[in-house]
């Protein structure tokens, strides 16, 4: 049955005349009564009492109305839900970011729950290359991750990030670059396992092979939090992104390194095949946002 039949009887059963229920539902009064007509054909008997002072339900008019109502009320609900849906304020999010995205992932999601709080939203950690696979795989909507990626994905820049050096305080490298070399090859490497961080180990391995350093490395972590832990016990120094002085322990130092190698960009990440109204908010979103230097 059309919902529209529907509706006008709830509204004439409310209104109690045909004018005034035509006038609320904005349509003129022949083609709300033709509604009606319509809605007592399909039940097979009159549903009001038509008269002078206005229109009545009849017996069967009233037997009918509350589930009419009920009807019409989750239509009512449903249409206002799906036009959420489709506006993008609606839905849930996966998204995933890793530590060089620290900064500006949890942000991002704060102004969004703010424009738009029906929106559930995940956060994973994770390393960009799983990110990467993740968006591939729509299992994630939104990814944070360090670029470029793959061209069959779509991403915006959104923060630079660099290479520093981690030392406990009683190994401070040398301000000029010049003397890094020597310096890093004298002092023993603690690195983040190139299964958990394949683009952070690739990147520091460019930038060593660009100045020249063979570090020996002594020890290897499966998390960047474990990484600085045993540089702060002393064990060695670490490669790690400059954003990491977020979570380090108070007593490790940050050089930053110089250098093409030493720098790269995060962006945020989306497969255009699953770009979803609530992905496209959250972009929207995302663009309202100063920028953020790591």
């Amino acid at each position: 049955m059309d919902i529209r039949l529907l509706r006008a009887f709830v509204e004439a059963a409310d209104r109690q005349t045909f004018s005034e229920a035509a006038t609320a539902l904005s349509i003129t009064q022949p083609a709300f009564t033709k509604q009606i007509q319509q809605i007592e054909s399909l039940v097979g008997t009159p549903l009001f009492h038509r008269g002078r002072h206005g229109a009545v339900l009849t017996a069967a008019g009233a037997e009918l109305m509350s589930e009419a109502r009920a009807i019409v009320d989750l239509a009512t609900r449903f249409e206002a839900r799906a036009k959420r849906v489709g506006d993008g304020e609606e839905g849930h999010l996966t998204i995933g970011f890793g530590l060089s995205s620290i900064g500006v992932a949890p942000r991002a999601v704060a102004a969004f729950r703010v424009s738009s709080p029906r929106v559930s939203v995940r956060l994973e950690d994770m390393s960009s290359s799983a990110q990467v696979d993740g968006v591939r795989r729509e299992e994630l909507d939104i990814g944070f991750t360090r670029l470029p990626v793959p061209h069959d994905l779509r991403a915006v820049s959104v923060l630079s990030d660099h290479l520093a050096i981690a030392h406990p305080g009683h190994w401070v490298p040398p301000a000029d670059d010049t003397a890094l070399p020597h310096w890093l090859d004298e002092h023993p490497l603690v690195r983040l396992s190139v299964g958990r961080g394949p683009g952070l180990a690739a990147q520091a391995a460019r930038y060593v092979a660009d100045v020249g350093a063979q570090p020996t490395i002594v020890q290897e972590a499966d998390d960047l939090q474990t990484v600085l832990a045993l540089v702060a016990a002393g064990i060695g120094i670490g490669i790690v992104p400059e954003s990491a002085r977020n979570i380090a322990p108070r007593h490790v130092g940050m050089r930053r390194l110089r250098g093409a190698s030493a720098s790269w960009k995060v962006g945020v990440v989306w497969n255009p095949r699953n770009e979803t109204p609530v992905v496209r908010s959250f972009l929207d979103a995302l663009a309202t946002l100063p920028p953020v230097e790591a």
